[in-house]
């Protein structure tokens, strides 16, 4: 049996291709009396879900910040915060009369029934809420166009910022899963050595507990008796499952390698790796093949653990 060897350094530079889900960018612009910004978050999702949070104003930017990180990203849970400030238009006030008026002819009615209260104050009536109303000077269609112009192009460049972000992630992973990979391997390495003692070791303990047996009861047919330990030894065997197991790996190095979308894949012969690491710890007949076993079984599962960060 042929076991791959570690990784080489070349194919660890591979790793950058594998994006993680995890990442978060951030992109600010002025121009032209306003100030904007994006924030853009991701983090591990089973799909794609995007969630949007646009100021009044800039609600039909949802559909394209939706539109533009689906064609950015295959998986992920994202999060896309957008905030704009005016810079250069100095605030002004107005009075909202009608409530004013509302209030003062409230107040001498009640003014009747509250004997010995003081009269309301002009300062007391500004302070009501909405008597003092900001206004801001509406701008014209073409202005506002080429803002969201810009803001798109702010988008444009946060996504491309928190593509790399995950890609950088992606590269610390790669390694981790590189070594983890290489762990796997040598581990399989030292349990084909064992299997391979496995059977004489079997056959020996079965030929002991046969000549004890046959003392005990002389009618047992030896044939019979052969025929069982057969099916025993023909049970422990555990080259089967280490077949596999380096199969399963050869096609997790081939991903790994190739980089792109792959997280679904990996966790699916992750199961994989699951199912042949239980099954080689049922089969051994060895203490040190049952430890390998374990040890296995461990290495596998923080392999999965890195695998379902991945896109």
């Amino acid at each position: 049996m042929c076991y791959l060897g570690r990784m080489s350094k070349q194919n660890k530079k591979t790793a950058p291709q594998i994006a993680s889900m995890t990442g978060f960018a951030r992109s600010s612009s002025s121009v032209d009396g306003y100030s904007w910004n994006w924030e853009a978050k991701s983090v591990n999702g089973k799909g794609l879900d995007v969630r949007c949070r646009l100021p009044q104003g800039f609600e039909e930017v949802d559909v394209e910040a939706r539109t533009a990180t689906g064609k950015a990203f295959k998986r992920g849970n994202f999060n896309l915060i957008l905030t704009i400030q005016e810079t250069s238009q100095q605030s002004q006030y107005q009075i909202n009369r009608a409530l004013l008026d509302q209030l003062v002819e409230t107040a001498k009615e009640l003014q009747v029934d509250l004997d010995g209260f003081d009269k309301p104050s002009l300062d007391g009536l500004f302070a009501v809420r909405g008597v003092i109303e900001q206004v801001t000077e509406s701008d014209d269609e073409a202005e506002l166009t080429a803002r969201k112009k810009e803001v798109l192009g702010g988008l444009k460049e946060v996504l491309s910022s928190l593509a790399q972000n995950r890609l950088d992630e992606g590269l610390r992973i790669g390694e981790v899963l590189f070594d983890q990979l290489d762990a796997i391997i040598k581990l399989c390495q030292q349990a084909e050595k064992i299997a391979a003692l496995q059977p004489e070791n079997i056959r020996e303990k079965l030929n002991q507990q046969i000549a004890e047996l046959l003392e005990a009861v002389p009618s047992l047919p030896e044939e019979r008796l052969a025929q069982e330990a057969a099916v025993l030894m023909t049970k422990a065997d555990v080259r089967e499952e280490l077949d596999r197991l380096q199969a399963h790996i050869e096609a997790a190095k081939d991903l790994m390698d190739g980089g792109g979308v792959i997280g679904r894949r990996l966790d699916f012969l992750c199961q994989e790796f699951n199912r042949e690491a239980n099954t080689l710890c049922s089969k051994a007949a060895d203490v040190e093949l049952s430890k390998i076993g374990l040890e296995l079984k461990a290495v596998i599962e923080q392999y999965r653990e890195q695998v379902q960060n991945i896109e």
